[in-house]
């Protein structure tokens, strides 16, 4: 009965709830990769990857401008001041979306001379997928800024399970095709939306609440925290493009099934990322210094550790796991290759990713954003020697641990003077945690019963 007990009192911790949530947006969106890898032609699966990674792009700039924001000067604050916030956030999202409107007119003229199959797709269609995700998006930031996940976990799913079984049935009925595909999805996130806006997720009446200092605080302060949010994606956005330009939408196929798996890292850090803001977030705002870094550093040596044992098992078995998803014929190409350069680089994503967060949350964004600067510049001249010397996707992958390293290197100094610790010390509390947190999952799960009857 206790196990029962522990199992249930899992799904009230927010970090599980996040982590759960992420966990099946990405069971989902394997799936669904796998199925598209299988039903579509190689060039076809490059060319939808190419329109998803740019999407993702448009969108981690409304994401980085406003989430890292929002939960900051929500999270903890009075009833008046959040209603103030999320006034304020949904006025600037309109005013995103708008301009991505008003940028899709402009391009729509200029698609007929683009020969580029890629980008003639995305100007057809990114404006139709800002107005769609919009109210999504908004429930997204006001279940995080509550600690709501388990709201966020029924959104995914709502979202998921439509886009999944649509494409499914697509594939049966062999309707299955490029804008088929894309079209699928915008409806996903349009009728997703139209749920939460139903339930009243959003707060969308909230708007008239607005300020127009709330409305300059969360610009000044996004206008330099969008460097973390896009830190992830840029990195593969410009990737993309020297690989789709310069070797081809089938090379493209191949890199992103080689780094598609890479969910299996991001699953942790975006849950624990999204639930451990608003705690690093509270104890900045109540002047416990030491407190927050503890945190940042149990939470990057934890999930580092984690990520090791993960990138092991990755590396021995790539070639299953890549013929698992891609098929047969993906196994004799680069793919399981790439995925084991990926899963390496993985082990230091956690200090890069909380490094960020703690900069935003002390108030340096402005750090994140010219140590982005600098990133996307090495990034850049890494990507483009890599294809002029060695014309590989081996050599683009490889670049991407330059930035990394850069990343955490430039972070690690403000951070540092803020509160002193050293960078193999997080390791060290990592480990002391994690033993701890098995220890007391067995205690609960095998031990309590035992206690009980003596």
């Amino acid at each position: 009965m206790s196990f029962i007990k522990t199992i249930l009192s899992s799904f009230k911790n927010i970090h599980f709830q996040s982590l759960l949530g992420n966990g099946v947006m990405a069971v989902f969106g394997v799936v669904t990769i796998a199925i598209l890898y299988r039903a579509l032609p190689v060039k076809e699966i490059g060319l939808y990857v190419f329109f998803m990674m740019i999407w993702g792009l448009v969108d981690t700039i409304r994401s980085g401008f406003l989430t890292i924001a929002f939960v900051k000067f929500y999270s903890g604050t009075t009833r008046e001041r959040a209603e103030e916030v999320i006034g304020s956030a949904w006025c600037f999202a309109l005013i995103i979306t708008g301009c991505c409107i008003l940028l899709n007119v402009l391009t729509f003229f200029l698609s007929p001379f683009i020969t580029n199959e890629g980008m003639t797709l995305f100007l057809k269609y990114f404006s139709l997928i800002s107005v769609a995700t919009l109210p999504l998006f908004m429930a997204n930031l006001v279940v995080q800024g509550e600690k709501r996940f388990d709201r966020l976990l029924w959104l995914r799913l709502i979202n998921q399970v439509f886009f999944t079984g649509t494409v499914i049935v697509l594939i049966f009925l062999k309707k299955a095709s490029l804008t088929s595909i894309v079209l699928t999805f915008i409806g996903s996130n349009f009728i997703a939306s139209l749920c939460v806006l139903f339930l009243g997720w959003t707060r969308v009446g909230a708007i008239k609440k607005m300020t127009k200092s709330c409305f300059m605080e969360i610009f000044h302060f996004g206008k330099y925290s969008v460097g973390s949010g896009l830190s992830a994606n840029l990195f593969r956005v410009t990737d993309a493009f020297f690989i789709n330009f310069f070797l081809g939408p089938s090379a493209l196929a191949v890199y992103n099934l080689g780094g598609r798996l890479m969910q299996i890292i991001e699953i942790p850090l975006m849950s624990f990322a999204a639930s451990g803001m608003p705690s690093l977030s509270t104890y900045y705002n109540n002047g416990q210094k030491a407190e927050m870094m503890y945190v940042m550093k149990k939470m990057i040596g934890m999930l580092s550790i984690c990520i090791f044992g993960i990138a092991v098992v990755s590396i021995i078995f790539a070639e299953p796991i890549i013929g698992l998803i891609g098929g047969a014929k993906y196994m004799d190409t680069e793919a399981p290759n790439l995925f084991r350069i990926f899963m390496t680089m993985a082990i230091l994503f956690p200090a890069d990713r909380y490094f960020s967060l703690g900069l935003d949350v002390i108030h340096l964004p402005k750090i994140n954003f010219y140590k982005l600067l600098i990133m996307l510049a090495v990034n850049l001249t890494a990507d483009y020697v890599g294809i002029a010397i060695f014309h590989s996707v081996y050599a683009v992958a490889a670049a991407d641990v330059f930035p990394v390293i850069i990343a955490i290197v430039i972070a690690y100094f403000p951070l540092n003077k803020f509160h002193k610790f050293s960078f193999w010390g997080m390791y060290v509390v990592g480990y002391k945690e994690l033993v701890l947190f098995v220890r007391k999952i067995y205690f609960m799960l095998f031990k309590r019963d035992k206690v009980v009857n003596d």
